[in-house]
């Protein structure tokens, strides 16, 4: 029995727990359900944060979607899947539970195939869709199925090249497959390229259009036109090329309808029925507004692509309550890159579809001629930098850690083999709490520690960002600097940037027990952890910001693993193959034997979460998970609780 409410003019969200409950509606009652979606989605990340225009913009589409087809039997394989609230809304996931989206314990804010049966595949990168549903559709037709496979793909996702090679592949593979083009001429910047323009050219060709949607009426009018149709479809096709070519699509074997309204419901669902009946692969083009129904959205679609919560009357972001006179980790990375390439114009700044997050939008505005976005396109953005640095350029590539994983092969290949003298500015190192494992910077380490010729590094504050990126842009090698999100110490940046010696640690704080080898911001949490063992034990801590991975500074670490009774490793990134697994290797190879305590993230894939303490917890990373533990490692070493005074501590103190 239907739950939807018989009342014309509702409330309807309340009343859909399935899209069975969608399809009950009448088409008269879908504005209004389209409205309240977008205030539910408004109101829930106005407070936990999230992906705010893309939602708003494929509202309609997503209503008509479930009212053509039906999850889960038929698949809708969402590009990076950030714009899945309301896939989510309408299929059973709305009350508490979306309104805990994003936050420990909640929805995640991208698609999750463990989360609900309708999540036929998980993302949060894009380019993946429509190989996957190009998969999926093959293994049906294996099968025997007759289920539909849709794959919902950005126009920013035909700058990857995966999507490419799907496309290539595309006709040959099935006859069965629904692609959505969601035209919305953003990335999370404004897409760049041949493509968007080419995109741009198809909706402005009404003649093109009008072709497509009534070839046959066409045909009928002009002479010799009747014989034509007799002839059967490819003359058909002829006769449409000799008065308007065929789209890129059709040229890889793809029928291409549109481009239509992409919040035109009637329009919608009319084209995806026809869609459906298809006997060969569908490419649906549809245009819609980022941001649609929120003023301040639509005038600021970057920030709202994805924003931290904000007043939904302003539009303006929220105090996180943090250290509000310590600019962010890329603010200054921007910062410096204008000035480095104001003195030098041999230094580029590369991007891809990453300005603002990245920072480099300054040196855009600033020194646009040594500033290129190339879109996501992140293997092709390694390549381009290796080709500048074969000219005397010193490219300096800005890409989230995340997605640099996308472009090992390049960077191994084409960068480290070569030994080029290209800069890997690898924001959001680490966890990305609300955004969770597709996000987190977990594994960069590992990935680059392996390759010959690199050399590795992390600040431990902005300021030491500043001259590890001027050591960089002066160093014959390839180099890897990883920083964190979010706001830094709040140290003086340096107005004349000091060349670090490379694989040299510094020596924060001298002791005599015990040596704690931190990586970036987590030298604040080993000075931490050094008081509280003092307070606990009286045993003192030599503490040190080890600044390099690779090389990692092998003299101070045999002083110390032979002056100290225990090592503990502090890192933010996952245990297997990072700094910790470095320093055992180098003890190994030295033959120096201590007891080693490492600390860091598990072999496993690290859920979101509402903040980093909360998701430290669960794995021994806050202060009080670090102190218990190295305690124990002390008392079995001293073979019961350290015996000095606490007199002692606070003299250490």
């Amino acid at each position: 029995m239907s739950t939807i409410s018989p009342t014309p003019s509702g409330p309807f969200l309340p009343g859909i727990r399935s899209p069975e409950d969608l399809k009950q509606l009448k088409p008269e009652q879908l504005p209004q359900l389209a409205s309240e979606i977008r205030e539910t989605i408004l109101d829930v990340t106005s407070v936990n944060g999230g992906h705010v225009g893309p939602n708003l913009g494929v509202v309609e589409l997503t209503i008509a979607l479930h009212r053509v087809f039906s999850t889960p039997r038929d698949q809708f394989v969402f590009d990076v899947s950030h714009q899945g609230y309301v896939h989510k809304l309408l299929t059973g996931r709305q009350g508490a539970g979306f309104a805990s989206i994003r936050k420990t314990g909640g929805l995640s804010g991208f698609l999750c195939r463990s989360e609900s049966p309708h999540d036929s595949w998980g993302a949060g990168h894009a380019g993946t869709a429509l190989s996957a549903a190009l998969g999926m559709a093959s293994a049906r037709d294996l099968l025997g199925g007759d289920e539909h496979v849709v794959a919902v793909i950005g126009d920013a996702a035909l700058t990857c090249g995966i999507t490419m090679e799907a496309l290539n592949n595309l006709a040959s593979s099935t006859k069965r497959l629904i692609v959505v083009l969601n035209d919305n001429e953003w990335s999370i910047a404004r897409n760049v390229g041949a493509l968007p323009q080419y995109l741009t050219e198809l909706i402005t060709n009404p003649l093109y259009n009008r072709l497509h949607d009534d070839l046959e009426s066409f045909l009928h009018k002009v002479p010799g036109g009747d014989s034509l149709l007799r002839m059967g479809s490819k003359a058909k096709h002829s006769a449409k090329a000799m008065v308007a070519p065929d789209s890129l699509f059709e040229k890889y074997g793809v029928r291409y309808l549109g481009p239509i309204d992409g919040h035109d419901l009637g329009l919608l669902h009319k084209n995806l029925e026809f869609a459906k009946r298809a006997d060969q692969p569908i490419f649906l083009h549809v245009i819609t507004t980022k941001g649609k129904g929120y003023d301040v959205a639509l005038k600021h679609p970057e920030k709202f692509h994805g924003t931290s919560p904000f007043d939904l009357a302003t539009g303006k972001n929220k105090s996180s309550g943090g250290k509000p006179s310590a600019p962010n980790y890329q603010d200054v990375f921007g910062d410096a890159m204008v000035g480095f390439a104001t003195r030098d114009p041999k230094v580029v700044g590369i991007t891809a579809a990453m300005p603002s997050g990245t920072g480099l939008s300054k040196l855009a505005q600033e020194v646009p001629s040594q500033f290129f976005d190339v879109g996501i396109a992140e293997e092709h953005a390694v390549l381009f930098a290796g080709g500048l640095a074969t000219r005397g350029f010193h490219a300096v590539c800005a890409i989230y850690s995340t997605f640099l994983q996308r472009s090992v092969d390049p960077v191994i290949h084409d960068i480290c083999l070569q030994n080029l003298p290209v800069t890997f500015a690898m924001d959001r190192a680490g966890v990305s709490p609300n955004d969770g494992p597709t996000h987190h910077g977990l594994f960069d380490i590992a990935l680059f520690r392996c390759v010959p010729n690199a050399i590795l590094m992390q600040p431990a504050n902005e300021a030491e960002l500043v001259n590890m990126l001027h050591t960089c842009l002066r160093t014959p090698a390839p180099t890897f600097i990883r920083y964190p999100r979010g706001a830094g110490e709040g140290v003086p940046i340096p107005e004349n940037p000091e060349t670090l010696e490379i694989g040299k640690a510094e020596t924060v704080r001298e002791g005599n027990d015990l040596a704690i080898w931190a990586l970036g911001p987590m030298v604040q949490d080993a000075l931490g952890l050094a008081d509280r063992v003092a307070e606990e034990t009286g045993w003192t801590a030599t503490v040190v910001n080890a600044r390099f991975v690779k090389p990692l500074d092998r003299d101070l670490l045999r002083r110390h693993a032979r002056s100290h009774r225990l090592l503990v490793t502090l890192e933010d990134h996952v245990l297997a193959g990072g700094f910790g697994s470095a320093v055992l290797e180098a003890l190994q190879e030295e033959k120096i034997s201590i007891p080693v305590e490492r600390f860091g993230w598990p072999d496993a894939f690290v859920e979101h979460g509402s903040d980093v303490t909360t998701l430290r917890k669960p794995h021994g990373l806050t202060p009080e998970g670090m102190l218990a533990a190295t305690l124990g490692r002390l008392r079995s070493l001293a073979g019961k609780s350290p015996a000095r005074p606490r007199a002692a501590a606070a003299q250490n103190r």
